[in-house]
């Protein structure tokens, strides 16, 4: 392919050769324009990118012969700028989109194009296809997003195991008092009523005599106290099951509506009261508490209200506290204690604490505790802690822990805005 350099309006001898040579082989777009942005000289590589023959056939046009006007208009307006100014354009990333409708990407830098004297008589260029790199920088983002969306979906699903797993520890609670309840009355002495009852009517005619007189009458006041006071006893222990029964249904309403209020703020930021969301994470797991015997220690110091999303804040101390009962239950100590702390952090920032004296986290897995998939529990999947500490960097926080190493437990520490400073 012949390349003519002659229209080049450059007062410098240039090696014809030398240039040709150049704009046979180099892989880039490269090309030459006037004062009107109209092609002087380009490279194969773009006379082959226009489908193209010869480069004749592109000498004298502009970027509106072959590109859509959303990317000849802004090409031209900055050429037109490096010409006014002598300024250069360097590294800016184009989107040219073609009449057919595709849409490829370029790294371009363009250049004035200086005579002998000085003057700017047109630009030149290079531009770079990037359109893979876009391609892939496209394709990891959407992986991305989809990795943080499970981890979303996995860190909220702890949220309902947590739900689920209070609720079925509540009915538990129901199936025994319901168990209680359904024994004492198959245990009552109501049939011992209905006998006496069939008794003193058979003796109905004579029932004065009977009951001073005969040795089974005589009994009779006896027997009646005797059912009384079972009666009694039995109807105390029922309505203490029953109110029992009646206190845990009202627990798993609350749970229920609780994770209604939730679920209908998804995406909200809006000021929250942070000792609410703590209390609302405790309930949430309370059942599982007190059936594994953990002590909980509340610390709520005075702070402003925080930054965030309910839903979220819950995720990440739902997910932390089972995580931290789990820790007691391994380190098999007696004392199994969890401590909820609520302090002020830097100026504008409030921290929530979450700390067990449990297993504890060796040193050399500190730094991978919030790696997705990581976990040092057989049953776990290790996307709780990830999707936590996810969580809390969409909110503009962050979660970070704390561990002297095994048998020493470990505190988890979420840090939030505060509603007074984010709304400045």
């Amino acid at each position: 392919m012949n390349f003519p350099v002659a229209e080049i309006p450059v007062s410098a001898p240039l090696d014809r050769t030398l240039v040709g040579a150049f704009l046979e082989n180099v892989p880039d777009f490269v090309y030459f324009k006037d004062r009107d942005s109209r092609f002087i000289a380009l490279s194969a590589s773009m006379v082959h990118l226009f489908g193209q023959q010869d480069v004749a056939a592109i000498i004298g046009r502009t970027d509106f012969d072959f590109f859509d006007e959303a990317h000849a208009r802004p090409a031209f307006e900055d050429e037109q700028a490096i010409i006014r100014t002598g300024e250069p354009m360097l590294g800016k990333l184009e989107k040219e989109t073609w009449p057919d409708g595709h849409v490829t990407w370029v790294l371009t830098s363009k250049m004035p194009l200086r005579d002998v004297h000085g003057e700017v008589v047109g630009t030149f260029g290079i531009s770079k296809d990037v359109t893979q790199t876009k391609a892939m920088e496209a394709a990891l983002d959407k992986s991305r997003r989809e990795l943080v969306d499970a981890s979303r979906m996995a860190g909220m699903a702890e949220v309902a195991t947590g739900v689920l797993h209070n609720v079925g520890n509540v009915l538990n609670s129901l199936n025994v008092s319901s168990s209680l309840i359904a024994t004492g009355l198959h245990q009552s002495k109501a049939e011992s009523l209905a006998k006496l009852g069939t008794l003193l009517r058979e003796h109905a005619g004579d029932l004065g005599r009977f009951l001073s007189e005969d040795p089974k009458g005589r009994r009779v006041p006896e027997f009646i106290e005797s059912l009384a006071t079972h009666f009694l006893a039995e109807r105390a222990r029922l309505l203490q099951e029953i109110q029992s029964l009646q206190q845990n249904v009202d627990h798993i309403k609350e749970i229920v509506a609780m994770q209604q209020a939730y679920a209908t703020t998804v995406g909200l930021v809006e000021p929250l009261d942070a000792a609410i969301l703590m209390d609302d994470s405790l309930s949430m797991n309370s059942g599982a508490l007190v059936r594994h015997d953990v002590r909980v220690v509340r610390d709520f110091q005075p702070v402003p209200p925080i930054s965030a999303e309910r839903g979220k804040v819950l995720q990440i101390l739902v997910n932390l506290i089972r995580n931290a009962k789990y820790a007691c239950d391994e380190g098999g100590g007696s004392d199994k204690l969890i401590t909820l702390r609520i302090a002020p952090g830097a100026p504008g920032r409030v921290q929530l604490f979450v700390q067990d004296n449990g297993i504890g986290i060796p040193a050399e897995n500190l730094a991978k505790v919030f790696t997705h998939g990581f976990t040092t529990r057989a049953t776990g999947h290790g996307f709780g802690v990830h999707s936590s500490a996810c969580a809390a960097k969409e909110m503009k926080g962050s979660l970070t822990v704390l561990s002297d190493g095994p048998g020493h437990g470990a505190t988890f520490i979420v840090d939030l805005p505060a509603a007074e400073a984010a709304s400045l």
